[in-house]
């Protein structure tokens, strides 16, 4: 695996007392998470409670969001990388609220009123093809990529990518959160513009682009489905940004009106207990929360190495203001000028 951290850097079922096919209650999942990253995860939960039968949908973050009030029946937990939209349903009040001891341990910083939870701690990364760097400096910070877009405009026409904000709810937040955080991130979208970066709704869609030699170089990726990428695709490197890194937390709640309540709650536990955060933090990039849990991927791993520079998403009502229709629709206007400036 190639990654950097400041320029380094079905549910098998037996016999006899074990729950059949038949008998094995449902559950069913909405998740914006892609399933090849998340397999250990749910290999371990199948495992470990073979009396609840499973049903992971992956979708989009906006698919999830939708589904959370149109769904009929509703879906039993809802998993989605869209932060401002987990919390703008939650304070619809479509989340339960749960009483485990599981969910009273869990960090402050990392729940909101025992309905969301933030399961996982994935860092936005830059990615590049490895044949960038023959011909010009690959970038280590957001002021690097800003001079790359203005100083090689003809050679990177085309050829650099990044989330769409108006078809990607995690897209969208990501923007939002680079604005808090530098002041010169208009220009940056500017750049991005200049050399008519191609927007994408999906991290999966920009590394097959990367693969391919369709693009060199990718802006705001989750962490997690990069590094897993990378592993196999030698081709693309992966930067986490040295002045700052965004992280964002995949946020899981058990639906107000879940057909299966108790199995929802059995399936959020898990997500929260210390097997399920050893799954995440030794066998997926998904990057654990909890700090008893010790492993390749953790928040405290990823604290170490990147020090103050990390700056996770807060989780907290905050949030809310992200999906308010006057400042979404101000946001995108600008975007939009910034973007495709007239001539």
């Amino acid at each position: 695996m190639k990654w950097f951290v400041g320029g380094l850097l079905a549910l098998s079922l037996g016999l006899g007392g074990v729950a059949s096919a038949q008998t094995a209650t449902p559950l069913v999942v909405e998740a914006a998470l892609d399933r090849e990253v998340v397999t250990p995860l749910l290999d371990a939960f199948r495992d470990a409670h073979p009396e609840i039968a499973l049903d992971f949908r992956d979708r989009s973050t906006l698919e999830v969001d939708d589904l959370v009030a149109s769904a009929d029946p509703p879906p039993d937990v809802v998993i989605s990388s869209a932060m401002p939209w987990q919390m703008a349903r939650v304070n619809e009040g479509r989340a339960r609220r749960l009483d485990s001891a599981e969910v009273r341990d869990w960090p402050a910083w990392a729940k909101w009123r025992n309905e969301v939870f933030g399961f996982t701690f994935e860092p936005i990364v830059m990615a590049y093809r490895l044949d960038l760097s023959r011909r010009m400096l690959p970038p280590t910070t957001h002021a690097d990529l800003h001079t790359l877009l203005t100083t090689e405009r003809e050679a990177l026409s085309g050829r650099v990518t990044s989330y769409s904000p108006l078809g990607s709810g995690v897209g969208y937040t990501l923007f939002q959160q680079d604005a808090r955080y530098t002041p010169r991130f208009w220009d940056l979208v500017a750049g991005m513009g200049g050399v008519e970066a191609q927007l994408e709704n999906s991290t999966r869609a920009m590394l097959e682009g990367l693969s391919d030699g369709r693009y060199w170089l990718g802006y705001n990726l989750l962490g997690s489905y990069a590094m897993v990428w990378a592993q196999d695709h030698p081709e693309v490197i992966v930067q986490v940004p040295q002045d700052y890194a965004l992280v964002l937390m995949r946020m899981a709640f058990v639906h107000r009106d879940a057909p299966h309540p108790a199995a929802a709650e059995t399936f959020v536990d898990f997500l929260l207990s210390h097997a399920g955060q050893r799954v995440l933090a030794g066998e997926t990039p998904l990057f654990s929360v909890r700090p008893d849990v010790i492993g390749p991927y953790t928040a405290q791993r990823l604290r170490d190495q990147v020090g103050e520079r990390l700056y996770p998403i807060p989780l907290n009502a905050s949030l809310l203001a992200f999906v308010d229709p006057q400042r979404r629709d101000a946001f995108l206007a600008r975007w939009r000028r910034e973007f495709t400036p007239d001539d």
